[in-house]
């Protein structure tokens, strides 16, 4: 008997519409201190309620006087004031200079100040060179920021900059969603936790789990960590409902292809949903979504490359929407071929690349030179991926997309 045939395979892009269509994002609230909340994703957004700077001061260390004063031609002003950064000063008094020091705040009745370098003393008298302009070198009360200003979105993720942003403003705690549960699973009988055993033949030790681990932390989720679970269907399925009753998300490696050892997907279809698998890329073709109940799935493949680059094309952009954090495209611009492509893949291919900068100034990607799904040094290399479509050749100096690992991660 004929076998079925197979259901074409997804691009990108549809993939992408499939897993996020009717995504219902996290709801449920917590206040955290500011310093506790970084990569949380902000539940409502931050109104400012003072001006940043909050007063006029100096923006260099120099010399400040009233530009009335020199309205006669001297250039000579008797130094009456001296203020530092976190005085606060008298006024000044007509026909003097003050000096003062970056940050310090403008005092009243100065409207100018002259870097200290183009300057010259005598005594306690300050020499104003010959050029020079009205309002030079102060930052004004509210240049940076205004009370009243929305200085972060609702749906933003708090990185080091949004968090030193909302500290300037004043925060010291911040309304967050709470973190998406992740239940992480890895299979296969080969698999062995590094540190507990030596291996015997035919084993490997699991480095998924600690790799995808450590990602689904920088996404800020919580992560719980199952396996290795050997290659049997209840074993499989026992597992799957554990996870089920916890989180969010599961996220499992390996068993979602089409091998007689491969019981992830049969598991998933028994226990839940499967609502997608298989996607025109390399690496990664076998990508499996569905749901558990109310729990979302993913399933990427096993070999290591292949579940490294699905996590940054798949489950970044499906957690980035499950934490209510606002979508963003991936990052990606041309550069200059560094390699050769004699022979384009039928799928859309994803290389791992390294970029360099040529004699001219413009950025090169060179590939990884073995391309395999199963060699992880090949993404410890490299610090990103180029996109070639499908079908597509490459020619040294041709231009590509570069996609770096940094743009696909919070």
């Amino acid at each position: 008997m004929a076998k079925p045939p197979h259901t074409p395979l997804l691009s990108l892009e549809e993939t992408w519409a499939r897993l996020l269509a009717g995504l219902s994002t996290i709801t449920e609230e917590e206040r955290l201190p500011l310093a506790e909340s970084s990569y949380r994703v902000l539940a409502e957004p931050l109104l400012a309620s003072i001006n940043v700077p909050g007063f006029d001061n100096s923006a260099m260390d120099g010399y400040a006087f009233c530009s009335r004063d020199l309205a006669s031609g001297t250039r000579e002003l008797p130094i009456g004031l001296r203020v530092a950064a976190g005085d606060a000063p008298s006024a000044l008094p007509p026909g003097t200079a003050c000096r003062i020091f970056t940050g310090a705040p403008l005092p009243r009745g100065a409207d100018t100040v002259v870097i200290q370098e183009d300057c010259a003393t005598r005594g306690d008298t300050l020499i104003v060179p010959p050029q020079w302009t009205i309002g030079a070198h102060i930052r004004r009360a509210g240049e940076d920021i205004r009370a009243g200003d929305t200085i972060l979105e609702k749906g933003r993720r708090l990185n080091a900059q949004a968090i030193g942003l909302a500290a300037s403003c004043g925060f010291s705690e911040v309304c967050v969603y709470r973190r998406a549960r992740v239940v992480l699973l890895s299979t296969g009988d080969e698999l062995r936790e590094a540190g507990n055993e030596p291996l015997r033949d035919g084993q490997i030790y699991d480095s998924n789990r600690p790799m995808l681990k450590a990602l689904l932390r920088r996404m800020g989720c919580e992560v719980e960590s199952l396996g290795p679970i050997g290659d049997d269907l209840e074993a499989t399925r026992a597992a799957l409902r554990r996870a089920a009753s916890q989180a969010d998300l599961i996220v499992t490696t390996g068993g979602v292809s089409v091998g007689e050892e491969d019981h992830v997907k049969t598991a998933l279809e028994k226990e839940g949903a499967l609502d997608l698998w298989r996607v025109a890329i390399k690496p990664g073709k076998p990508l499996a979504f569905g749901h558990i109940g109310r729990t979302h799935f993913l399933g990427l493949p096993g070999n290591p490359v292949s579940s490294f680059v699905t996590f940054l094309l798949f489950v970044r952009p499906f957690l980035t929407a499950l934490e209510g954090e606002t979508p963003r495209a991936p990052v990606r611009f041309p550069v200059y071929a560094g390699f050769t492509r004699a022979k384009g893949d039928k799928r859309r291919e994803f290389l791992r690349a390294r970029l360099t900068v040529r004699a001219d100034g413009e950025l090169e990607a060179s590939s990884y030179a073995q391309q395999s799904s199963g060699v992880l040094s090949s993404v410890a290399w490299a610090d990103g991926l180029v996109d070639l479509p499908a079908d597509t050749t490459v020619a040294l100096g041709d231009r590509v997309l570069f996609l770096p690992f940094e743009g696909l991660l919070p």
